[in-house]
């Protein structure tokens, strides 16, 4: 089959220039290139078999946890959010959860069933494939606790079947074995009551909703936690809670949030993010890591 069959038997959304800043919880980004929604697994398994196999690459889920650039992307950004969406229990107590599922809703439907141990997911404002790509944690919790198998794909189209063994976890961090993306994990939970998890559930949402910046765009948390200390503590510290710099803010109510006041544009966010590990450099002698992916070129064209 030619690369023109392959795109002619293809069943998703495929765009090109498509601007990503409405994709992106901070409302910023340029365009990508070329833009693809898969219709299913099958399908985004034909559509990169048909990709030259130096394409450029990046997944997109809810876009939080990413900072794409001015200048866009220059290559295939490919959306799982709303299409990668099965969830099934496969045992009484195993659940089956595709990338594009959003960890609120694997909380949700979790505790539904009677089975307790992902409510922390609640508190994880992006898709299930983001958590599993960085070992996303909340309160207390961490992704790959649970995870008892992995299905991940390779740019060639390639499905593979994996065991957590495979894949170097330690925290906000996952190493993998080659180039390869998630596509779906299975996980491993206690049976536990609906009424106490669901109560949790409401609990940790409120302690977010006090806590967080909700409602405005934002990544979530922009750095990690350094051993032993909060990184909102930290940036606190040196004096750059409120902090404004063009249209980005460090947030007034969470120091390790950063939010896009409604005029911000990448650069903006970007050198916000740099003065605030400075600072924080100056003042405590800590190198904060970034939590947040940084893609993509700046408005000019340079990376």
């Amino acid at each position: 089959m030619t690369a023109q069959d392959n795109h002619s038997a293809l069943r998703g959304e495929r765009r090109f220039n498509e601007p990503l800043a409405r994709f992106t919880t901070w409302r910023v980004g340029g365009p990508a290139r070329q833009f693809y929604r898969p219709a299913d697994s099958a399908d985004l398994l034909q559509f990169l078999a048909s990709l030259p196999e130096d394409e450029p690459l990046l997944w997109l889920g809810l876009g939080s946890n990413l900072l794409i650039r001015d200048g866009g992307f220059a290559g295939t950004v490919i959306a799982t959010q709303g299409r990668l969406d099965g969830m099934d229990l496969v045992t009484a107590n195993e659940l089956r959860v595709e990338a594009g599922v959003s960890c609120a809703q694997v909380a949700r439907f979790a505790a539904r069933q009677g089975l307790c141990g992902v409510e922390f997911l609640t508190g994880i404002p992006g898709t299930f494939g983001g958590a599993l790509a960085m070992n996303a944690g909340a309160f207390g919790g961490e992704t790959w606790t649970q995870v008892t198998a992995v299905e991940t794909v390779d740019r060639t189209g390639r499905l593979h079947r994996r065991s957590p063994s495979d894949f170097k976890v330690s925290y906000r961090h996952v190493e993998r074995p080659g180039e390869e993306w998630f596509l779906a994990a299975t996980l491993r939970l206690e049976p536990g009551d609906v009424s106490e998890s669901q109560r949790q559930i409401r609990e940790l949402l409120e302690r977010r909703n006090r806590s967080q910046p909700i409602g405005l765009p934002s990544c979530g948390s922009v750095f990690r936690n350094p051993p032993g200390d909060f990184a909102a503590r930290l940036i606190e510290a040196a004096g750059l809670k409120g902090a404004v710099m063009g249209g980005a803010q460090v947030s007034e109510k969470h120091a390790n949030f950063i939010i896009n006041r409604g005029d911000a544009t990448a650069a903006d966010i970007e050198a916000m993010i740099r003065q605030v590990k400075e600072r924080v450099k100056a003042t405590s002698g800590v190198e904060l890591i970034t939590e947040v992916h940084i893609v993509g070129d700046a408005a000019g064209g340079n990376p």
